[in-house]
Parts: structure tokens; sequence; C-alpha cells
């Protein structure tokens, strides 16, 4: 048995031994409430929804935003001078100025709307890496990044004879911060980090990591993800130069999402897509570009989606965040004390700072056989790499089985995780 003391001890002293009832004065009665999808059953149980890491639910108040653009106000933005153009660009624009307030970045300009974090940080690549990273240079990620973290920079390395370098991490999945230092030389071009694990919960340091590659004058990109649907986020605190946001993972409709990027580097970098919308004039002979943000969204947007984001950041802005993250911290402890306790549980990721995110192995079981036997019992989680698989292969397994919470998620959906997991082992027994 793994003794529940032997994880914990390795997350926020703060959140252990939490005793129950709850201490955050957190109604999750009423809050869920606000979420239309966690009343149905699944399997004729009551749904546990545990996968927000992948997307999470979105509150009527967004489901209604999008109903009233679609009935309403349905038009192409930026480009019409009648009624219902004026009406979407105005919602539209709204949205983006929204983002620009939460996220506390400089001006609205330096906030470019994408489908998500995997085009956000493709869009970096392509305007910035293209432009500015050449042969013998190098690029510094972390041993926990996302695919999306990795992929787009290992194609651009291969095309600029280029080098990638890994920040390693610890047995408990946090970053070795001492060698990160060392490893930004006059040949680094970029910093990629992700803030929150998506599939271990460490939040990163990703404000000492800034600081320490803008002391030799490199730019460090954060992927945000899993970051705004769980912390409050100042791009000026932290001082980025560029923060990617995914939509879905903040309660927004899917295909929404921001590249927030310093103006003074976004106005140096190569558009992304090229078409309508991104111009200033065109000619056979030549085009000039537009300025920000219109020179990174060619095209007609997925303007529904990003109002849906708006309204997303709206409803967030509606609630208390600070009590809302402290109880799911509690939720977490809880979570991690239940599956702990379990004979044959391993936990996967066990930094001292985490988010919402719980992954585990149970021995001689599959994920995926973990996976379905819990959707049978109601409860979704994610079963498998995570588009992690090179942090999969650092901690010696091919796939985990991952809960994560939001703070629509109860105690007892706790409970009925552990009760299920007991239940996989006694089938594979």
């Amino acid at each position: 048995m793994i003794a529940p003391e032997k994880i914990l001890e390795s997350i926020n002293t703060e959140i252990v031994n939490i005793p129950s009832p709850f201490e955050s004065g957190w109604d999750v009665r009423r809050i869920r409430e606000d979420f239309p999808v966690l009343r149905q059953t699944v399997n004729g149980k009551p749904l546990v929804y545990l996968d927000n890491a992948a997307s999470a639910q979105s509150p009527q108040m967004v489901i209604d935003r999008g109903i009233k653009y679609l009935q309403e106000e349905h038009s192409s933005v930026h480009r019409g001078v009648h009624y219902l153009s004026q009406r979407a660009t105005n919602a539209f624009e709204g949205a983006r100025e929204r983002v620009r307030r939460f996220i506390n970045a400089r001006e609205a300009r330096e906030c470019i709307f994408v489908r998500g974090c995997t085009e956000g940080i493709n869009l970096v690549m392509h305007g910035y890496g293209r432009k500015f990273v050449g042969e013998g240079d190098e690029i510094l990620v972390s041993a926990m990044e996302h695919h999306a973290n990795i992929v787009p920079w290992q194609m651009l390395c291969e095309e600029k004879k280029a080098k990638l370098r890994v920040i390693p991490i610890n047995d408990q999945g946090e970053l070795l911060l001492d060698e990160v230092e060392a490893l930004i030389t006059e040949r680094t071009k970029l910093v990629a980090v992700m803030h929150i694990s998506n599939a271990l919960g460490t939040i990163n340091p990703v404000k000492e990591i800034v600081r320490l590659a803008h002391k030799q004058g490199v730019p460090v990109l954060v992927d945000g993800a899993q970051g705004t649907p769980h912390l409050a986020v100042d791009v000026q605190d932290i001082d980025c130069d560029f923060y990617i946001i995914s939509g879905h993972k903040m309660f927004a409709p899917t295909g929404s999402g921001i590249v927030y990027g310093k103006a003074e580097l976004l106005e140096r970098m190569n558009p992304f897509h090229g078409g309508g919308a991104m111009i200033r004039s065109v000619s056979f002979e030549k085009t000039t570009y537009a300025g920000l943000p219109d020179k990174f969204e060619a095209g007609t947007p997925a303007i529904a989606a990003q109002i849906g984001l708006g309204a997303a950041i709206d409803y967030l802005n509606s609630i208390d965040r600070v009590q809302a993250h402290k109880y799911e911290q509690e939720l977490l402890a809880y979570a991690t004390e239940r599956l702990a306790a379990i004979e044959g549980v391993r936990i996967i990721g066990t930094a001292h700072e985490k988010a919402s995110v719980l992954s585990f192995v149970v021995d001689e079981v599959h994920p995926h056989d973990i996976g379905t036997i819990l959707d049978q019992e109601g409860i979704a989680i994610r079963a498998g790499h995570h588009c992690a698989q090179p942090l999969m292969q650092r901690f010696g397994v091919p796939a985990t089985a991952r809960a994560s919470f939001a703070f629509y998620n109860t105690k007892e959906e706790a409970d009925k995780l552990a009760d299920a997991i007991e239940k996989v082992i006694e089938v594979f027994s």
C-alpha cells in the first residue's frame, strides 16, 4: 500500500489535512445549477464529469450567449456596414476587450483570436520562429510539455537546422529550475513552457523562468491552456512575451482562444495565414499587411465561439475565483488522499504546487480499461498519454488514468471515483 502521507507531503502544506466539510465556503451545489450538462445520467448513473483538463463544461450563460448570436446577430464581422454586421462586430471585439482585461494585457490589439492553444503556438512558431531562428540556434522547452508545445518547435528546428533542448524534471514532476539558467545561452532564441501540466497538474514557476530568460534577452512563450481555468493570470506581472489561451478549457466553446503577444514582438513577426481581412492593400505586384490584430486573423473567424469566450470570462468574473481556487485545492487534496490509500494505485505527479489534475496508474490494469469501467459507473475521466508521450517515458509508463477537477465537482464525486477504482481492482484481481 502507498501511504497517503508520502503522496501528500509533496503537495502544498496549506491544503493537506483538510477537515470535512471543506473550509473554503464554496457553495458548489449552487454553482452546479449553472451547468446543465451535469444534470444528466450516463449508463443509468448520475454523470460524474472529471475530464475538465480536456474540455470544461459551459455554463448556461455561455450557451445562451451563443444562441443569442445565432438568433439575432449572425453576420460576418468587420466587413459590413449593415446593422447585423455592426452588432456582430461589436460583440466580437467586445470579447477581445474582455480577454484583455481578464489577463491584464496592455492593449486589446495584443490579443489575437485563434482556435485554441495548438493553433496559437503554431502561429508563434511560423510568425516568430521562422523569421528569427536560424541554423545553430536553440529552442528550450520542458520535459512535461504537451505535444502542441513540442512538435511545432521540432518542425522549426528541422527546417532551420536548429536544436531543441529540454528542461529536466524530478520524480515529483517539478522542473529543475537550477538547470534553466545553464540551459539558456547566447544560442537560445525562445523558451516555451506550459503554465500548468495537463498530465501532472504541476504549476510551473513561469514568472521566475521569464526572469531568467529575460536576463539573457530571450523571449518566453507560456502555454496557458491549463493556467486560465484555475489561476488569476496577469501577463504584465508574469512579463511573458507570449501567453496562449484555449477557450474550451475555461468553460467556453471549442474553436475559441487567444494568442497574447507583446505588441513590439507581434509587429515584427510575419503573418501566419494569408487571405482576406489581414491586408492593407493587395495588387499582383505587392501586398501590404494590416496592423494588429488583423495581421494575424485572416479569413472569417469563429465568431460565435469567440463571443462565447467573452461570455465565459463574464461568468468567471461573476464568481469568487479566490474561493473557487481554494475549493479546487481542497478537493484535489481530498481525492489524492482517497486514491493514495487504495492498494495498487500509484499517483503520477506529486509536485508541491499543483492544480486540479490527478494522474494515476493501477497495478496490472491498463488505463484504458480503467476508463472503460469507470464510464460504466457514469464517471468520465481521460486515459492515455495525454499528448505528453515524452513525459510518460520519463515516468516509465505508457499512459495514465487522469481525473481532472473543476470548481463544480464535489467531494461525493471524489468518493465515487475512489469507490469505482476499488471495483476496477476487484475485477482484475
